[in-house]
């Protein structure tokens, strides 16, 4: 995300232009939802955004621990009763830290990750969260993909390649290997929602 410190939170430009395409989303898939898990947080504005428009939800933040000093500033500004305190996760930990009871979340978020991440952060982010859900549950996933290994446009190919440049094993996924992860896990893909600035939204639920 293109994030820039203010003196008090820290701000990203990318979570102000999308958080609400991704609500329109969210509204209609967490409507039955009780319990969620974001899996990295990033600067916490997603959170107190998302939280404050469903109430009826406990949003559970979560990072690295780097990041959850911004995330607390966030949370703490908006001081929402459906926001506890955030807990320090990366995904590459096998098995995940208890994060609650095994039943407690019943839907994952996660926005403009998986492309950050290593090939085997992405396997253990769907392994982790499997066995953080429910049996009945719901994971969304934001961000930009790839379908049958091509570009959806030439901005995501150029996006790619910075990714590249900066970690060799990030990089834009294809949809299939994604899906292939959550398939293999017990998920069926639900939803995949075209968003805007050749983005998706994908949801799987089990």
């Amino acid at each position: 995300m293109d994030s820039i410190t203010a003196p008090s939170r820290p701000f990203s430009a990318a979570c102000a232009r999308n958080r609400e395409p991704i609500l329109t989303v969210l509204l209609e898939q967490f409507r039955n939802a009780k319990q969620v898990l974001e899996v990295g947080s990033g600067t916490g504005q997603h959170a107190v955004h998302f939280a404050a428009a469903m109430p009826w939800l406990s949003w559970q933040c979560s990072d690295r621990a780097g990041n959850l000093p911004g995330v607390r500033a966030w949370l703490d500004e908006a001081a929402l009763a459906n926001t506890p305190a955030p807990v320090e996760l990366d995904v590459a930990m096998v098995p995940w830290p208890a994060l609650g009871p095994r039943d407690r979340f019943d839907a994952v978020f996660s926005a403009n990750t998986l492309h950050i991440m290593s090939w085997a952060e992405v396997q253990a982010f769907f392994a982790g969260a499997s066995a953080a859900l429910a049996q009945h549950a719901t994971i969304v996933v934001y961000g930009p993909f790839n379908y049958d290994g091509e570009f959806t446009s030439a901005s995501n190919r150029e996006f790619d390649a910075s990714l590249k440049a900066r970690d060799p094993r990030s990089g834009i996924r294809d949809v299939e290997a994604v899906d292939g992860l959550a398939s293999g896990l017990g998920f069926q893909l639900a939803e995949d929602v075209a968003m805007p600035a050749n983005n998706r939204c994908l949801v799987w639920r089990r």
